[in-house]
């Protein structure tokens, strides 16, 4: 691999970098209520009542995606039930693609309960006892929405549990046979899994397979055993593999490191004044693949794949200045605005 690369705002961006036509990103996995305290820095017991919103993280990204200008679809199940509903009007209220959508009138629409605690610690909550997202059937899969797609982005929850377990693998194999990039953000929530070890496990298993990886610090010192995050013979050797095109590494505020076979570097990240955190992930990953979505030869140089990671940091820091994920996801205007300022 060549030089590191590391430099600050640099990557400037301007509205010519986004004129390109978006390709389709199929966005596939979980949808969901979320419940978060009406007040911060309270535990979950303490927590004097509840505000619900909508959460998912390939939810949230499909709607980053429309937001951005982009063109995408949600592939998942709710419950045939009031907040299943909810969810599917929501992502269509934000253009996007809801055909891929299924409505279970036998099971619930999953919920979770999420909270940041004082000590900065987020504390989940899950009710799936199965919830409706846990039993999408491999039958139930749109293949011509999948087919018409030039990304596929998913999450591991989607692994945890059959019969979603084999519709997400099914899913995957057409997503490969039509030539679509795979797109992969573990988004680790051991709480879900059965224990630390079927986490690690159910997320490797599907891990040769993807194009595009984003992986957080928390989830390479859990992937690798505790090995360190900042290591870059850490990353090298134990998480890129030869199929490969592009490992993001995030660090939150920091920026994010990238590792493809020609080069590797960091991008700086933007200094905003948090207000909540909730969905900052999903922004940066919106922000990546809406670049990748107009320009699919982002790999292959530097300098374009700086302006999009740029790009995607201010996704990021954008969101993390208001309460919510999906209300806080920007429009490409206020991030070419932002990016300008």
């Amino acid at each position: 691999m060549a030089q590191f690369t590391s430099s600050g705002k640099s990557d400037n961006l301007t509205k010519e970098s986004y004129k390109e036509k978006s390709a389709l990103v199929v966005c596939f996995g979980e949808m969901l209520i979320d419940f978060v305290p009406t007040v911060g820095g309270v535990s979950l017991a303490e927590a004097p009542a509840f505000k619900k919103a909508p959460g998912g993280a390939p939810a949230n990204v499909a709607v980053g995606i429309s937001r951005l200008g982009g063109s995408s679809a949600f592939m998942g199940k709710v419950g045939a039930d009031e907040f299943g509903y909810m969810l599917a009007d929501i992502l269509k209220q934000n253009n996007v693609e809801i055909s891929g959508i299924k409505f279970d009138p036998n099971a619930r629409t999953a919920l979770a309960f999420v909270t940041l605690r004082a000590d900065g610690e987020r504390e989940f909550l899950f009710f799936r006892n199965p919830s409706a997202d846990m039993l999408l059937q491999e039958s139930e899969l749109d293949r011509n929405l999948i087919e018409k797609a030039k990304i596929f982005h998913y999450g591991s929850i989607s692994l945890i549990n059959e019969p979603c377990k084999s519709a997400h693998l099914a899913a995957l194999r057409i997503a490969k046979e039509s030539g679509c990039i795979l797109s992969y953000d573990p988004n680790l929530r051991l709480a879900l899994w059965p224990s630390a070890e079927a986490a690690r496990n159910g997320i490797k298993s599907i891990w040769d397979q993807a194009d595009v990886i984003k992986i957080s610090e928390d989830e390479i010192t859990f992937l690798t055993g505790g090995d360190d995050p900042y290591d870059d013979n850490v990353v090298l050797k134990k998480l890129f593999h030869p199929n490969l095109k592009l490992l993001i590494v995030t660090e939150g505020s920091e920026g994010c490191r990238y590792y493809t076979r020609e080069f590797r570097g960091r991008v700086a990240g933007v200094k905003v004044k948090p207000v909540d955190t909730t969905g900052a992930g999903d922004a940066f990953v919106s922000g990546i693949i809406y670049s990748l979505a107009c320009d699919q030869s982002l790999f292959q140089n530097e300098e374009r794949l700086r302006k999009a990671l740029y790009f995607a940091n201010v996704c990021g820091a954008i969101t993390v200045t208001e309460r919510g994920a999906i209300p806080a996801l920007p429009t490409k205007e206020a991030v070419l605005q932002f990016a300008a300022t």
